[in-house]
């Protein structure tokens, strides 16, 4: 592909499975989080497009092992992955190199620190799960690292407002350069922290409806797995998407609010425990 490493525009799936290159939407979720999309569902758009798909839902991997049990014969990209919210804000996109390595971390790390609302922020903060992925086998993006509107979902906004500390960002392999869900404001700017912090670049729709798949793409000249999430460590990949027009974002909203009224009370329960209580260094 030619161009610079990262290029705003609608993907050309053909083209790239045509250049045989490995490319996937790097944030996807599905019903086992805050989506309505099922396993299936996105299986079959995905190959249809000729893309592969992290399956990144909020704390849980369920979807991913759906996706694995559907595609035994490995005909389709699947990036094992997870997004952990934080309960003092940013969003963690974490991608392992196999299945095992996922479901040992989550059953040690993230399982026990669930919330009754299993998919909303986990009590355990930024730097402890930082700390927990030290020696893990697995490449860290901050996703939307400047945003969402007025939330500190993303890690380089809490630093921004002094909530962290910004030597925590050279403790990322990557920022999320390209979200669709984010203003081209905000992802020229998630770019430009990535750099200065020397760090690389991942991209993907934060889809939450089964349309996004691959509007935005991580793409790299890798045969497998492996050699793929290396790219990310060594900038060499490219990320190529678009931003959802406004009405895509409305109608994304309105869907992903619907998911989280269904939980709403425990997750404010939960924030005010944790806010209140005495020892929350522990959490950090």
């Amino acid at each position: 592909m030619s161009g610079g490493r990262v290029r705003f525009g609608k993907p050309d799936w053909e083209a790239i499975a045509e250049e045989g290159l490995l490319c996937a939407d790097m944030h996807f979720h599905t019903h086992y989080s805050d989506s309505f999309t099922t396993i299936p569902q996105a299986m079959k758009l995905a190959k249809k497009r000729r893309v592969g798909f992290a399956v990144t839902d909020h704390n849980m991997i369920g979807g991913v092992l759906e996706a694995y049990e559907h595609n035994k014969g490995g005909d389709q990209f699947i990036v094992p992955g997870i997004e952990i919210s934080s309960w003092d804000g940013p969003h963690i996109l974490v991608y392992f190199y196999t299945i095992d390595e996922m479901k040992e971390y989550w059953e040690r790390c993230v399982k026990p620190n669930l919330s009754k609302a299993e998919w909303l922020a986990i009590d355990k903060g930024t730097e402890w799960i930082l700390n927990s992925l030290e020696d893990v086998n697995c490449v860290i993006s901050g996703a939307h690292p400047l945003g969402y509107f007025f939330s500190v979902k993303g890690v380089q906004k809490a630093i921004n407002h002094r909530m962290l500390e910004p030597e925590i960002a050279k403790r990322f392999d990557a920022y999320e350069v390209v979200c669709s869900g984010m203003f081209r404001k905000e992802n020229i700017g998630a770019r430009e922290y990535a750099d200065g912090h020397g760090i690389g670049y991942t991209g993907g729709t934060d889809g939450h409806m089964l349309s996004e798949l691959g509007h935005v793409l991580t793409v790299s000249d890798a045969m497998d797995l492996d050699g793929f999430l290396d790219g990310i460590r060594k900038k060499t990949n490219v990320i190529v998407g678009r931003e959802k027009y406004l009405p895509e974002k409305t109608i994304m909203a309105l869907a992903c609010c619907s998911r989280f009224c269904t939980v709403l009370p425990q997750s404010v329960i939960r924030k005010i425990e944790l806010m209140t209580n005495s020892g929350t260094k522990n959490f950090r």
